[in-house]
């Protein structure tokens, strides 16, 4: 405990977690496809069950694409970076989650995957980064 002016007071550490991180991650993600003109369908959408995948966010451009959106963050590109985090597996648990999703809606609407990569005060917007494979 410190004093200061007459008065203790307690040295509290704030951590922060990683979920906090990567909600603020989402958030400045979102913030900046609002910004680009895209609406919010969904956000976190999870399949049922284990083993499935989540969608950070779901928007829809003006022309009613639905765009499933990847947000990721890193402080460097000391691994490779935002964007290469984006590995193979995760491609294919994000395109089952987005099938799952897409089984309510028929016809089914033209549909693409983003990735939103923030590296430090960088925002990278990747429209189509990958295909459904």
């Amino acid at each position: 405990m410190n004093e200061f002016n007459g008065q203790k007071q307690a040295h509290a550490q704030v951590r922060i977690t990683t979920k906090q991180k990567g909600d603020a991650a989402e958030d400045r993600a979102l913030h900046y496809l609002q910004t680009q003109g895209l609406k919010l369908i969904h956000r976190n959408y999870r399949t049922p069950g284990r083993g499935g995948g989540e969608i950070d966010l779901i928007m829809q451009e003006t022309d009613s694409t639905l765009v499933f959106v990847e947000v990721r963050q890193r402080v460097n590109d000391r691994h490779g970076g935002a964007l290469a985090s984006v590995t193979a597996v995760k491609r294919r648990r994000l395109v089952f989650a987005a099938r799952h999703y897409l089984l309510k809606y028929r016809p089914m609407p033209p549909c693409r995957f983003d990735i939103v990569a923030m590296q430090g005060d960088d925002i990278n917007w990747f429209q189509s980064a990958f295909d459904a494979e």
